[in-house]
């Protein structure tokens, strides 16, 4: 039997690249854009379609594009945590 395909929502952030690094979008309560480096402060979008269409409404200039949030978080902690 065939399974459906359709894309399951999941959290979202909306990011953007500085140098070697990422911030991400947090809107305050005016819905103003404010960019952090830890993508927990970010805004969760509740799908990678509402992420890709903030990311849209951004000035072009920014580069931002929609990430997975779990994704983000893990590479996150990961370049967090020092090396041994």
């Amino acid at each position: 039997m065939l399974q459906s395909t359709a894309a399951r929502p999941y959290a979202a952030v909306v990011s953007k690249s500085i140098g070697d690094s990422a911030e991400y979008l947090r809107l305050d309560a005016q819905g103003a854009p404010v960019w952090v480096r830890d993508p927990s402060f970010a805004t969760p979008f509740p799908s990678m379609k509402d992420a890709a269409r903030a990311a849209l409404r951004l000035p072009s200039a920014l580069r931002a594009f929609g990430l997975p949030l779990d994704v983000e978080l893990d590479c996150y902690r990961d370049v967090a945590q020092p090396v041994h």
